[in-house]
């Protein structure tokens, strides 16, 4: 009796995909926060360096 009720137990968790799909938006979230963050310490050197260049020329 108990090995039927485990089984049946089992049988829900592994059709449950609430916890997966949750997961995996967090992967996604995750991939594009890295992306951005990339993107902006990549984008603020660059503009960083310019402005410098600007300021040095005008002085």
């Amino acid at each position: 009796m108990k090995l039927k009720t485990l089984c049946c137990a089992l049988s829900r968790l592994r059709a449950d995909q609430d916890g997966a799909t949750a997961i995996e938006y967090a992967m996604i979230a995750a991939g594009i926060s890295i992306a951005i963050a990339g993107t902006v310490m990549n984008l603020g050197s660059d503009l960083k360096t310019e402005f410098y260049e600007k300021l040095a020329a005008l002085l």
